[in-house]
């Protein structure tokens, strides 16, 4: 049973560049720890659903930028390297990315059966907003950006995976939400509990909608 969740930008930045958005990151992942779980699993998006042990290895270097976690040559995704970063010293016990492109239906699934992993599960969740924000932003910019973003800072605050699930897979796509399947996940982790919702901090600096927030 999921027990506590975390939702955490997946951008390289919150590990070299953003050190307030990084603190809070990792301020929410202490409340995976706080929950005591049986099970920690990161959760991203990427661009295929894979599972990985706890100890993969994922790097920055494509980025340019020379940080690897974890053992072996490098295999992880950039979201689950970023995950994987953040937790510093601390291996999850699993990795899992879900493809940007997974149905909601499929996203629903594998989140069940990510919480039925353990009579106590924990998620770390990769995931970001709408890259639309902005004229300046990675994605041309769409007047439906701010109103899906601020939804989905809301579901968060309020610890309510309803509005997760309900997503719309072809709008997120159309506002470049790569956060959407695997914020579905975690809808589909929950099932139809609530929980205390945190959102620590919501910021777009780059046009892109990065949040931190809990579920505990």
């Amino acid at each position: 049973m999921l027990v506590a969740a975390a939702v955490c930008p997946p951008t390289p930045l919150v590990v070299f560049r953003m050190p307030d958005l990084r603190s809070t990151a990792r301020t929410a992942i202490a409340a995976l720890t706080a929950a005591r779980p049986d099970v920690l699993i990161v959760v991203g998006g990427a661009e295929s659903t894979e599972a990985y042990d706890g100890a993969a290895a994922g790097t920055l270097s494509p980025w340019g930028v020379h940080l690897t976690a974890g053992r072996g040559e490098p295999v992880l995704p950039l979201s689950l390297t970023v995950g994987r970063l953040l937790l510093e010293d601390s291996a999850p016990d699993r990795l899992r990315s879900v493809a940007f492109d997974a149905s909601a239906d499929d996203c629903g699934k594998l989140g069940e059966e990510l919480g039925a992993t353990a009579a106590r599960v924990a998620l770390l969740v990769m995931a970001d907003g709408s890259a639309c924000l902005g004229t300046r932003a990675p994605g041309r910019y769409d007047d439906a950006a701010a109103p899906f973003n601020a939804g989905l800072g809301t579901a968060i605050a309020a610890g309510d995976p309803a509005p997760l699930a309900a997503l719309d897979p072809a709008l997120a796509d159309r506002l470049w939400v790569s956060g959407r399947a695997a914020l579905q996940v975690l809808a589909g982790a929950a099932g139809d509990r609530t929980y205390e919702g945190r959102l620590l901090a919501e910021t777009a600096p780059y046009g892109v909608g990065y949040f931190v927030g809990t579920w505990t």
